[in-house]
């Protein structure tokens, strides 16, 4: 009799445990410790400037800090690499530009797809490109800068802050329209390539404004042109490509959030319900704008639509070229 009572308690106390289990099971609610964002470039370029931008405003909304770790190399696969490995549950997002969409179109041994082996978040924002020159080039516009390099082309060089960033094939679109085969020099971001350019070591490069921009208006490189439609009002001076000697040369950049493949939908929701909001509120458009960005957002699928417009028309632009895999 005792030992029957004695069974039925623990059998009891059992079915209790059994009971709350699935309440002591309950994942604590997203986010409940800090988020790392990482940026596949290095400190100072423009992709780290608006991630920063994007970090600091989704920390104080979620109310836990996101810390921006930059990871450079590889034309931006080292960092993205890091995100595709890392556990789907928000905790490690990816800020990158329009260079991450496209590592299997420039690079032979990508390590991974970044249209498959990601959830794309939201886009967030966009920008023009600037065409710089080195201070100790004669030229100003693209006119001189193209008859030169038909008389001298040993003596000119791209850098390019990436492989299949939107100044790489902004660069390709230059060479496609001037007729030329230059060297196109790829660096492990904007500043050590903008740094060349001012040392004279590689004579031009195209990248974002808001990264270049500080340089040319100190007077440690030349604004030679912007690939826009119309000039920038942050760089009035600097004039149109088409106005420079190029029409056609019309190209921009554009920044978005990613996470691992099979992020929750409810994760990536909520990440898009304060990005919304963020990119709503006028200070964010008055810091986009600084930047020379416009503040430019698009959902998951929208952004999804939109990323495979882009590396479509990207595509053809490397095939018309015949743009070797590196």
């Amino acid at each position: 009799m005792q030992r029957r009572t004695l069974v039925g308690g623990l059998a009891a106390i059992g079915t209790g445990l059994l009971g709350r289990a699935p309440a002591l099971a309950q994942p604590a609610a997203f986010p409940n410790r800090p988020i790392r964002m990482v940026v596949p470039f290095a400190p100072g370029g423009g992709v780290d400037a608006v991630g920063r931008a994007v970090a600091q405003r989704l920390s104080e909304r979620l109310g836990v800090p996101v810390v921006v770790e930059n990871r450079s190399g590889a034309s931006g696969t080292i960092g993205g690499q890091v995100v595709q490995t890392s556990a789907p549950d928000g905790y490690t997002l990816l800020f990158s530009a329009s260079t991450h969409v496209m590592a299997r179109q420039v690079l032979r041994r990508s390590p991974y797809d970044p249209l498959t082996d990601f959830t794309p978040i939201a886009q967030l924002g966009s920008a023009p490109l600037l065409l710089i020159l080195s201070p100790n080039r004669p030229q100003t516009s693209i006119t001189d800068i193209v008859a030169d390099a038909r008389r001298n082309p040993g003596q000119w060089t791209f850098g390019a802050s990436a492989l299949g960033s939107a100044g790489h094939l902004a660069t390709i679109l230059f060479l496609k329209l001037a007729g030329l085969d230059l060297v196109v020099a790829p660096y492990r971001g904007t500043a050590p390539a903008l740094t060349d350019v001012a040392a004279g070591n590689v004579q031009m490069m195209i990248d974002p404004v808001l990264a270049l921009l500080p340089l040319v208006q100190s007077g440690g490189v030349k604004g030679v042109a912007i690939t826009s439609s119309a000039r920038s009002p942050l760089a009035p001076n600097v004039p149109t490509a088409a106005e420079a000697g190029m029409p056609g040369l019309e190209f921009a950049t554009w920044y978005g959030l990613w996470a691992p493949r099979h992020l929750p939908e409810s994760i990536g929701t909520l990440l898009n319900v304060h990005l919304a909001e963020i990119m709503r509120e006028p200070a964010t458009v008055e810091r986009f704008t600084a930047l020379g960005l416009e503040p430019v957002y698009a959902a998951t699928e929208a952004f999804q639509r939109f990323i495979t417009a882009d590396v479509t028309r990207n595509s053809e632009l490397l095939r018309s070229a015949n743009f070797q895999l590196e």
